[in-house]
């Protein structure tokens, strides 16, 4: 017997009924040949001309699973891929004090102050995921997918026992995903630009640690975005207020009157997991009737 009633059957094959029936043919098999389908050709799919189609189907898969796996909301976090989990850090301390190079000391003893950082975000990930409901509806942790600061959000949730997401881009320096992302949920691109719009597509809170250049690309990003309405206003919380207003002297821009005076307030600093979250509930919280998950989710 067959799952469907006759009345109910597909009139066309699938796809993938086809990919698979498909028999390799002696004359038109051989390299250079055009006899295979377009989706099952890896060579086409992959020229130039192909890029407008590979960038609708890297943001489709992910939309797609997501919405599958039943994900709404979620709480994103970026920072450093460089720190380090405050055991890893003080081991490595601990190696580098055994030799006599000054250099690697420095960096060693800087990256145990820069732990502090790793352990934050783990216990953020870990807030988040005991508390899913706080903000009105589901919502789950999502990082960048790889280690530093992505790992510990990951790890936060993995250790409070709830599901978190990484989407993870290629790059050659990095071997893998962090082992702390629920399978389900972890995504690879190939493109920065579809990576981050699926950052916001469901984000109803943004939580930036300090970092490098790819940080600041993503808090920037965030801030435009913003600052120009094109996306609804969001809780944005940069977390370490010493390092980000050393950083980013955001007087200077307005005093040279490149930003107004109150787009300094399109973000707020934090100096812990805690405050950081107390923060995000507050904006959700019945005090504030015009911003709630379901409203900011929108964009």
């Amino acid at each position: 017997m067959t799952d469907k009633s006759p009345i109910r059957a597909r009139n066309f094959p699938s796809a993938e009924d086809e990919a698979r029936a498909v028999q390799p043919h002696g004359r038109y098999d051989g390299p250079g040949s055009a006899f295979r389908m377009a989706f099952t050709d890896t060579e086409f799919l992959l020229r130039d001309e192909l890029r407008p189609v590979r960038l609708q189907l890297e943001l489709l898969k992910a939309e797609l699973i997501q919405q599958e796996q039943g994900v709404e909301s979620s709480v994103v976090v970026f920072g450093s891929a460089r720190f380090k989990a405050p055991d890893v850090a003080a081991k490595l301390l601990e190696e580098a004090l055994a030799g006599d190079d000054e250099a690697a000391i420095g960096r060693a003893r800087q990256m145990v102050k820069n732990a502090r950082w790793y352990e934050e975000a783990r216990r953020f990930g870990e807030l988040v995921t005991r508390e899913p409901d706080a903000l009105g509806e589901p919502v789950i942790v999502a990082t960048g997918g790889g280690p530093g600061i992505m790992e510990a959000g990951n790890r936060g949730a993995f250790e409070a026992g709830g599901r978190s997401m990484g989407m993870s881009i290629f790059l050659p320096f990095e071997e893998a995903p962090n082992p702390y992302i629920s399978p389900e949920l972890c995504f690879q691109f190939h493109y920065f630009a579809i990576r981050k719009m699926h950052f916001l597509m469901r984000a109803v809170a943004l939580v930036s640690f300090p970092g490098g250049f790819g940080t600041l690309d993503e808090l920037f990003e965030v801030l435009t975005l913003t600052q120009t309405r094109k996306i609804r206003r969001r809780p944005i919380i940069l977390i370490g207020r010493d390092f980000w207003q050393r950083l980013l002297d955001f007087d200077v821009l307005i005093e040279h009157g490149v930003i107004s005076p109150e787009d300094v307030g399109l973000f707020h600093y934090a100096e812990t997991a805690e405050e950081a979250w107390d923060a995000i509930k507050a904006a959700y919280s019945g005090d504030n009737p015009g911003l709630t998950a379901r409203q900011v989710k929108g964009g």
